[in-house]
């Protein structure tokens, strides 16, 4: 049967309140007389319509249908192509994607080709939430000045941002000021079914689906739309046309029981999620949630178990739809229409849940009793690594000997009072992230515990840093309505912001005593907050161990001030009347938290999204300019024309010979360590461009603000503070050294000797390399270093397709290799062989090590160009470039 006559057999017309839709069925035609369809997991079935749907173009085969349709949940190597209706940005990823875009137009414009072929051809919704930071907090003018400081700051950037959503069609731009990506998609954006016009003017109907360039896209999965994160580079792939190229993947199922005791939050449930996943190893692996738990389990409680997805490995955290999806979309403003259609195309296509349903076929499966879960934090460093309340404080205590420090007890005196601190004191204690400010329930929760506090006398300490940043301005109506607001200013919790802030890195400056007193004096000091990473040096430069907790619990150790308590036992303080107070005494009851959630209306969500595109008066004042082309300033320190265009990057085509070591790393190196988006450290060779280009210091900004400029981004590549190479042991940051020397110096300056003698380089390392964030720049930035492979023992799902859409080869060491059984040490070459024949999926090439002491070694490591389409972007140099010439030859 052709593909066309396949597609045709599943046609259907599906009428909703007297309005026809077309849908390709999943229930009727042919894929009906594949038995196993019926008991597939939901998310593959939405895959599965996906292809159905796109069989009429050259990506998709009825022969990858079918293999998806009779998996049973089992991933295999078949290829299979992902066509999202939908892309979602953030600013940080997405202003270099723009920029990516502006330079193709630029590059299609030097071959004499009409630059408006550069434009995305599905829907793009960017939302500014990643550049506002904490400079000012504790008092009621702390959001208006953070909010003028950002549009100082950035300005440059917002205008460019103006100026793309004039240039380029089917993308808009949320301005700064309204909420987080991943919340306003939630509330607002996502519709659980889309619409599309097809010929003769035929509405067609299929799921809401996409993907986005930020980690945490995931969290719409909770909505029972399929989407998760992408590199801005697959992404700008994608809004150009191109499919998202993937293996079938593995879905496990994770079944929920019961439900969760009095006083447990949906943080405490998804901390402990974490911790069970990354303990079965689901990197790469799609989730499905499923089981009768469903049925107690809120909208908001699934959203944050989605959004975590990244910190647990999986591609995404699936929730079907059912009566739980269609009440949170009636709260959340959406119309009856879309409610009904929703409700409508899910019964018809198997995709809908109902109590006591079978459950589907996975290839693995876990399960959880939702009574079971503990009050928990997770920390000091990995979010997967969690800690009961009652064991904080012994793992506080370890925490701080492993960092050197043995004398616990010493106190330092805090400049200018009498206040002593102590090692473990937390100098930060942050409402944060779109992981729990988008929950109703705990952030009513934080305002009821801060209301109780007040009314006790209690205080937080003064040398912790507070701040309340909500996903969405929803969330300050209902926390007002409430009644609950003026209490979480009491204790210093006044809005400073809507967006990612701390949980992105943008904490802002601790107050100078503090910051005088942790520096002089070495202190060991940590944070609380609500969010969803805490990788080293992420939060603050000066924090060594960040503790994740739900915000009622940030509040509370907030009143502490201290990690080394055991709140399950111990005091949190003493009340104005001198007696103990215990977090007892003031963590509200679900049925207090029930009578205050009374208080989130519909219209709320109506009201704040009214005129989400609109932005305030500094926004509509932005002059952004005109044209189709955008006219780069050689004089910006933001934006800049980026080299990937140039012939230089123009593809691979040979073997790799005599690279040298630039670094030799551990595993768990995370995103942040090699693209750090913190501050700029005032001793790094991005602080010394910026001098050299007229940044006075205090004007650096952060590395995610400068993802515009290449040049920036470049010089703070592998630039963590907390990063540690094993070619310089006793060293920290992103310094190394080169082959056959002693001299340590920052690795952008070795790698440009290196680039300057034309010698190439590789990066090898351990296990899950590449894990948090999707941020492109940790691939960009190798590439620009002059690294042509990155060598390790497993990789992380997004940085390694993101390291192939540069054009950077991913390889992975056998099992029982590594770079200690090779004894590695940096002084070694190392060539690539089989790279100038026929390249396939997952083959195996031959490596040659050649040693100091002149010996040699060969080995085998595997390719993970994972599908013929990676295989054929990694010989154009990268995603990029391969659209760029197809475009530029049609």
């Amino acid at each position: 049967m052709s593909k066309v006559k396949y597609q045709a057999k599943a046609q259907r017309t599906l009428t909703v309140k007297n309005t026809s839709f077309q849908y390709y069925s999943l229930n009727e035609g042919p894929l009906a007389e594949i038995a196993e369809v019926a008991a597939l997991p939901k998310s593959c079935k939405v895959l599965l319509e996906n292809i159905l749907r796109h069989l009429d173009t050259d990506h998709c085969d009825i022969d990858d249908l079918q293999a998806l349709a009779k998996g049973r949940g089992r991933g295999s190597q078949q290829e299979i192509a992902y066509h999202p209706a939908r892309v979602l940005m953030q600013d940080f990823t997405g202003v270099p994607a723009i920029v990516d875009l502006a330079a193709m137009r630029a590059a299609l414009v030097a071959k004499g080709r009409d630059p408006q072929k550069i434009n995305p051809l599905s829907k793009v919704d960017l939302v500014i939430d990643h550049s506002v930071s904490i400079d000012k907090f504790a008092n009621p003018d702390a959001y208006r000045d953070n909010v003028a400081i950002e549009m100082q700051r950035n300005f440059e950037r917002y205008q460019f941002l103006k100026w793309g959503q004039g240039a380029f069609d089917n993308f808009s731009v949320v301005p700064p000021g309204t909420g987080i990506c991943h919340q306003v998609n939630l509330e607002y954006l996502a519709k659980g079914v889309w619409q599309g016009l097809g010929e003769e003017g035929a509405t067609w109907v299929y799921p809401d689906t996409l993907v986005g360039t930020d980690s945490h896209t995931t969290m719409i999965n909770a909505l029972g739309v399929l989407g998760w994160g992408v590199g801005g580079i697959e992404a700008e792939a994608a809004m150009l046309g191109q499919p998202i190229s993937m293996q079938i993947p593995d879905v496990v199922g994770f079944e929920l029981k019961g439900q969760l005791s009095e006083g447990i939050t949906a943080t405490d449930l998804v901390l402990r999620v974490v911790e069970m996943l990354r303990r079965q190893g689901v990197v790469g692996k799609f989730v499905e949630f499923y089981g009768d738990g469903l049925d107690q389990l809120p909208l908001a409680d699934r959203a944050t178990i989605a959004n975590m997805a990244p910190e647990y490995g999986a591609t995404c955290g699936f929730f079907p739809v059912d009566a739980q999806t269609l009440e949170y979309l009636r709260l959340s403003g959406r119309d009856e229409q879309t409610l009904a259609l929703v409700e409508a195309y899910t019964k018809a296509q198997g995709l809908w849940r109902e109590t006591g349903d079978s459950a589907p076929e996975f290839a693995d499966t876990l399960s959880l009793d939702l009574a079971s879960v503990e009050p928990s934090l997770a920390g000091p460093k990995r979010p997967q690594d969690r800690v009961a309340v009652s064991q904080l404080k012994q793992a506080a205590e370890d925490a701080i000997r492993l960092s050197g420090r043995s004398e616990l007890e010493q106190a330092f005196v805090l400049e200018g009072s009498e206040l002593a601190m102590h090692h473990g004191d937390l100098v930060i204690a942050a409402i944060t992230s779109c992981t729990n400010t988008s929950n109703p329930a705990v952030m009513l929760a934080a305002g009821l515990l801060a209301q109780k506090a007040v009314e006790l006398g209690l205080e937080r300490k003064p040398w912790v840093k507070t701040s309340l940043a909500p996903g969405s301005k929803v969330v300050t109506q209902y926390l007002q309505q409430a009644g609950l607001q003026t209490a979480l200013d009491s204790l210093g919790f006044n809005l400073v912001g809507y967006g990612c802030t701390t949980c992105i890195g943008n904490s802002g400056p601790l107050p100078e005593a503090v910051t005088k007193a942790v520096s002089e004096q070495k202190i060991h000091v940590g944070s609380v907050l609500s969010g969803n990473r805490n990788f080293e040096g992420r939060i603050h430069p000066l924090v060594e161990s960040n503790w994740l907790c739900s915000p009622p619990l940030v509040v509370a150790y907030a009143l502490a001030g201290t990690s080394r308590i055991d709140l399950s036992r111990d005091p949190i303080g003493k009340g104005r009347d001198g007696k103990a107070v215990f977090l007892k005494d003031i963590w509200p009851s679900n049925a207090e938290i029930a009578a205050v959630m009374g208080k989130v209306s519909r219209s709320m969500f109506q009201q704040q999204y009214a005129d989400v595109f609109h932005g305030d008066d500094a926004w509509r004042a932005i002059d952004s300019g005109s044209g189709k082309t955008y006219a780069f300033d050689p004089a910006s320190t933001y934006i800049q024309l980026p080299p990937f265009f140039e012939a230089e990057y123009g593809g691979n085509a040979g073997d790799i010979k005599g690279a040298a070591i630039l670094a030799l790393l551990g595993d768990s190196v995370t995103t942040d360590h090699i693209s750090p988006a913190g501050v700029i450290p005032k001793n790094s060779p991005a602080a010394d461009y910026l001098r050299g280009h007229g940044v006075a210091d205090k004007d650096f900004n952060s590395y995610g603000s400068r993802r515009g400029n290449h040049e920036v981004m470049m010089r703070g590549t592998f630039g963590n503070i907390r990063i540690r190479n094993e070619m310089v042991p006793g060293h920290e940051g992103g310094v190394t050294r080169m082959q056959g020397e002693s001299e340590v110096r920052f690795i952008y300056d070795a790698a440009m000797a290196y680039r300057a003698r034309k010698q190439a380089s590789v990066v090898i390392a351990g296990k899950e390399y590449g894990t948090g964030s999707s941020r492109d720049w940790a691939a960009k930035g190798t590439l620009l270093l002059g690294v042509k492979a990155v060598i390790v023992e497993s990789f992380e799902r997004i940085h390694r397709s993101n390291l192939v859409g540069m054009g950077v080869l991913p390889l992975q060491f056998l099992p029982g290799e590594t770079r200690q059984t090779l004894g590695l040490t940096g002084d070694e070459t190392v060539d690539i062989l089989g790279l100038d024949g026929e390249l396939k999926p997952n083959q195996k090439l031959q490596a040659q090590i050649h040693y100091a002491n002149g010996e040699s070694k060969t080995i085998a490591l595997l390719s993970r160009l994972d599908t013929g389409m990676e295989v054929a972007y990694y010989r154009a140099g990268g995603v990029l470039t391969y659209v760029l010439e197809r475009l530029a030859t049609e």
